[in-house]
């Protein structure tokens, strides 16, 4: 199991026991099927509903491990249609993210209806009011486009503008800054690698985490990487980089052990020294995203996060391939994933004609 699965999964089961019983068997049921670190965002979306139904006084039960299956199969449509809101008014909450939440109950309440049963071999849930609910499909290539119009790299020169920013043209903006300066000059090797490799292959975010130093082959340009998803999620799969990559990760290689000394067993390509720390631990996702929005910011581009990074790899590298090798390089399950990237390319050729 890789890393961010590993820890993933060890937060999980310390979180179960603040849970009612039915969803720890929940958990160990999709356990199976899907990743721990899907299941602890579940469990946040589950958290975030039963403290809202304690508020809401649609249950006695004084914390939510306490929230029994009578509970849930006394609400209501408009009780749901509430929720709904409550979610709308928060202004962190996305419509996508909105519809992953419900999906996330839907989930659960189908579980508890229709697989779930008690010593007597019926449903443990009674009454599911979730499946009155039509959510709407999260994956619509044209509306997920329109969102992502404008908050990714558009084209090359623009992939390759933001890389030489965080290579060299960044110091500009810091020069009369000595702290933030020293971490610049420190990190940006690291950090120009990390960027361009997401750039050059696609790879989430967690599969760069989960690197280790043998997982590359510098020559072939070859990561053998954990893929999300995958059938077999114990074996890695093989990911080609450009070289572009190559070139950044040589740089990186050259002096990592220098600048982030760290013990012998330490086997994480990426690395990072902890606050008040003297040796170099694995560089968590959390930090990754936030450097990523640090040069983003200052770069003039504040939407563009670590995922769309990889979004701005799969635009420009569907522009030269076709919709089955860039299925293969993204690691989707199928091609309608992939579609949303014919409909970015229409909006890349139109904006790069616009230029003109």
């Amino acid at each position: 199991m890789n890393v961010i699965k590993a820890q993933d999964l060890h937060l999980l089961e310390r979180r179960l026991p603040l849970f009612p019983w039915y969803v720890e068997q929940y958990i160990q049921h999709k356990l199976a099927d899907l990743s721990p670190s899907t299941l602890l965002e579940y469990t946040r979306d589950f958290e975030m509903f039963f403290h809202w139904m304690i508020q809401e006084g649609l249950s006695s039960a004084l914390s939510m491990d306490q929230i029994t299956l009578f509970d849930l199969e006394q609400l209501n449509l408009q009780n749901i249609d509430t929720y709904k809101l409550h979610l709308q008014l928060r202004n962190q909450n996305s419509k996508v993210t909105r519809e992953r939440k419900i999906a996330s109950l839907k989930s659960l309440f189908h579980y508890l209806s229709q697989i779930a049963e008690d010593d007597d071999h019926y449903p443990l849930l009674k009454r599911n009011v979730m499946a009155k609910l039509k959510t709407q499909r999260l994956t619509n290539a044209k509306l997920m486009a329109s969102r992502l119009h404008g908050k990714i790299l558009e084209d090359d020169t623009e992939i390759h503008d933001f890389c030489a920013f965080i290579a060299r043209d960044c110091i500009t903006q810091i020069s009369d800054n000595p702290q933030a300066l020293h971490y610049y000059q420190m990190n940006r090797v690291r950090d120009t690698a990390i960027v361009t490799l997401i750039l050059a292959s696609g790879m989430r975010v967690s599969e760069v985490v989960n690197l280790d130093i043998d997982d590359i082959d510098v020559t072939k340009k070859v990561a053998h990487i954990y893929r999300k998803g995958s059938k077999d999620p114990g074996i890695k799969q093989s990911i080609f980089f450009t070289e572009t990559g190559k070139e950044a990760l040589v740089q990186y290689l050259q002096m990592r052990s220098i600048v982030y000394p760290h013990d012998r067993t330490e086997k994480a390509l990426f690395l990072a020294i902890p606050r008040g720390a003297s040796q170099a631990k694995r560089m968590s996702k959390r930090a990754i995203q936030q450097m990523v929005s640090k040069y983003a910011a200052a770069f003039g581009k504040p939407m563009l996060t670590v995922h769309k990074l990889r979004h701005s790899f799969a635009t420009s590298y569907y522009l030269k391939n076709d919709i089955y090798k860039t299925q293969r390089q993204l690691g989707h399950a199928s091609t309608d994933t992939t579609e949303l990237y014919a409909q970015l390319t229409d909006k890349t050729m139109e904006a790069a004609i616009n230029r003109l």
